[in-house]
């Protein structure tokens, strides 16, 4: 049964799980909008020195934490010693702050002379002394709740940039705010956003050098079209965009490289639904040549074969572009993986660092996308130096050398029967954060093997044709059967699992790797004191031994952990900081007796430690977790079979394949008599929309409604009979 669960989980992170609140989420009772002061002493005006000379020089001053990655380099390695191999065991917890939410909290905090800066989900951003934890201010940019139906992966927020005085933060709506850092006060705002009524959204943090502020988008699963834009930092005026996939061929290119781009795409009309290529995740800036590196997703839909039928590379999706910064135009690009046919995203974090290839000095870009693929790439001209594989990864044999094309394994085709494939769209690695220690080589991943079976949308196989559907998921696979497939081919499924690891880029090899208890695990922190950071799946934040993997300290946080540590210095005390909470792409289906965030609610806290801290953290309650009486059912089995299928297409992408989510949104097995009720009103008449449950009266008719509750009343009887027995 535990492999069943394993796959569950894969299918139902691959769909996409965002998560939605069982009530309207409010902020913590002292929170105002769009901005207070909670009179904190500590002041922040020297924030105005921050520019990228300081950022450039960041290791003379290893207390703070200027950038996104601690340097533009973006290595998330810190010098800082006093905390080390010898000392961790003394780790305390010195602080921490409730965040009032139970979404999936992802950001990474900047520290600056004393102060935190942060986003937690819904996009809000905070202001807290450092030391002691006090709020100094908050900011709400009041994104609608209903903007969380067009997020694939919850309503979550990966940080904020700090630059001359200002903190910027990028809203789930699409909009980049500039903020006053002493105040949080509202400089100005822009709407990034080319078509306000596509299924757009940003969860990425901004990136800033040389006066501007660089910021991408997210919504390829339901049908948008990539592009990242560069503001003005002090006006928030555009200074220009850079489209990553082509619109309609019949109109003007925006820019040369989309005429280049369009040449790759053959046939079919994916510009009527965007083509995807959105760059929703990293985005590095390159002091040495002045480049902006774009790590661009995945296609819409995901198969190529409706996506493109004549075939072609589909440039530029899950590729990496370098950009002059300041002008936008292209000066090289690696594409990873052409003709992207499984989600395989290249957004994944990038490093750069300077090493020894063959003999030769070069300055390199470090990344593990998705495809399971580690790659080495010249920064110069974007040439390929290595691309070893890093987890397990059956879609294709090696990459090569030649050529920089992976070698497809023909087997793995999936246009004529459903087929498991490694990695899933979950990918080997995924938007965590890994580290690199430039003095050893060796890069540790928050790596991970999870498989996904894909099988083509079944209306397209019938007639060769395929509908897009506003406000759906428009993947191109068999969404609404895909339960029934699984089980029907359990037997064939590869093992998943999550492994930290640390990972020699030049030789391919494994220095060490860690194996957790479930893949969905938290980024990663590597120091100077021969330590490595990460907050895992069971809610444990531990330190490891950087040279062998062993576990030298471990903290309990009751809660488990997608976000990345950082660790800055203040008046000669190092400390540690993570946000907790989890969920966002995965949730933990079927694994609903195990894992920390389904035992306790989720309940997302920023944790701050340094040595000998003894602050204790309250052990929160045990949720009730039982399947209450269901209402009588009535429906027919054939009603129920199509329930099935709808809501598999519709609401699993939120509430989980087999109706099994965690505690982080609502398990739809244990709805109360009152929801019962009123089921029709919260999925057609939206009066949850504040929460997050926007109305779905734009898919789903009166009689689609009354089979998905049938459906779900079916798991709900058919699991609490389970559970009953002895």
């Amino acid at each position: 049964m535990s492999r069943i669960l394993a796959i569950v989980l894969a299918v139902a992170i691959a769909v996409g799980l965002y998560i939605i609140s069982q009530s309207p989420e409010q902020a913590p009772a002292s929170q105002e909008s769009p901005a207070t002061s909670t009179g904190a002493n500590t002041s922040v005006d020297g924030i105005g020195l921050i520019d990228e000379a300081r950022i450039n020089n960041a290791d003379s001053e290893p207390g703070n934490w200027l950038a996104h990655g601690r340097t533009y380099e973006e290595q998330r390695f810190s010098p800082l010693t006093q905390v080390n191999q010898e000392t961790v065991a003394r780790l305390g917890l010195a602080w921490y702050k409730d965040m009032g939410t139970n979404r999936a909290l992802e950001s990474t905090p900047i520290v600056v002379d004393g102060i935190m800066f942060f986003s937690s989900a819904w996009s809000r951003v905070y202001a807290v002394d450092a030391v002691s934890g006090e709020e100094l201010w908050n900011y709400d940019p009041e994104v609608p709740g209903a903007w969380a139906r067009k997020a694939c992966c919850d309503v979550v927020n990966r940080g904020v940039a700090v630059y001359k005085g200002k903190v910027y933060v990028a809203s789930l709506d699409g909009r980049l705010i500039a903020l006053e850092a002493a105040t949080g006060k509202e400089v100005w705002q822009v709407n990034t956003l080319i078509d306000r009524e596509r299924p757009y959204t940003i969860t990425a943090a901004p990136r800033i050098a040389n006066g501007k502020v660089f910021i991408g988008n997210g919504g390829a699963e339901f049908g948008v079209r990539g592009y990242v834009t560069a503001y003005d930092a002090e006006s928030g005026k555009q200074v220009w965009r850079f489209y990553t996939v082509p619109g309609d061929p019949s109109q003007p290119f925006e820019h040369p490289e989309m005429e280049q781009a369009a040449k790759t795409w053959k046939g079919g009309e994916w510009w009527k639904i965007g083509g995807g290529g959105t760059v929703w995740n990293s985005i590095v800036y390159d002091p040495d040549f002045n480049q902006v590196y774009l790590g661009v997703g995945n296609g819409s839909p995901w198969t190529r074969v409706i996506r493109s039928p004549g075939g072609g590379d589909n440039l530029f999706l899950s590729s990496i572009i370098a950009l002059d910064a300041d002008t936008g135009v292209m000066k090289w690009y690696y594409q990873t993986t052409p003709g992207d046919n499984w989600d395989y995203t290249a957004v994944q974090d990038m490093t750069l660092a300077d090493m020894t290839v063959d003999g030769v000095e070069r300055k390199v870009l470090l990344q593990a996308p998705k495809n399971g693929f580690f790659y080495v790439l010249d920064r110069s001209d974007g040439k390929l130096l290595r691309a070893h594989k890093y987890v397990a990864a059956n879609w294709a044999t090696h990459v090569d050398m030649e050529t920089g094309r992976p070698v497809e394994d023909p087997a793995l085709e999936y246009v004529d029967s459903p087929k498991f494939v490694l990695p899933g769209p979950i990918g080997g690695h995924n938007w965590q954060a890994m580290a690199f220690d430039e003095s050893t080589g060796i890069v540790y991943i928050p790596a991970q093997e999870a498989p996904f079976i894909y099988g083509m949308n079944k209306e397209w196989q019938k007639t060769g044709l395929y509908k897009h559907v506003p406000g759906a998921w428009n993947l191109g696979l068999d969404l609404g059967g895909i339960g029934q497939t699984l089980l029907a081919n359990i037997d064939d499924s590869p093992p998943a699992g999550g492994i930290l690891k640390a990972f020699n880029p030049l030789t391919g090899e494994d220095i060490w790797s860690v194996k957790h208890a479930h893949y969905w695990n938290g980024g990663v922190l590597a120091t100077a004191g021969g330590l490595v950071f990460q907050g895992d799946a069971l809610g444990n934040v531990s330190a490891y031994n950087s040279a062998t993997g062993d576990v030298l300290w471990q903290f309990n946080a009751y809660s488990s952990i997608l976000a990345p540590p950082i660790t800055y210095q203040i008046d000669g005390v190092q400390y540690l900081s993570i946000l907790t909470g989890s969920g966002g792409g995965e949730l933990f289906t079927g694994y609903v007796d195990v894992m920390a965030s389904t035992k306790y609610g989720n309940y997302g806290k920023m944790l701050v430690f340094k040595l000998d801290g003894n602050t204790a953290l309250p052990e929160p309650s045990l949720l009730d977790r039982s399947i209450p009486e269901q209402p009588v059912l009535t429906a027919s089995a054939e009603d129920i079979t199509r329930g099935e299928i709808i809501y598999n297409e519709t609401c699993a992408v939120c509430h989980g394949l087999f109706v099994n989510s965690s505690a982080t949104i609502p398990d739809l097995r244990l709805m109360s008599e009152g929801s019962h009720a009123a089921f029709k009103e919260i999925v057609l008449g939206g009066i949850k929309s504040s929460g997050g449950m926007a109305s779905f009266a734009d898919l789903l008719a009166e009689p689609d409604v009354d089979r998905v509750h049938a459906y779900i009343v079916s798991v709900a009887n058919a699991d609490r009979a389970a559970a009953q027995q002895p």
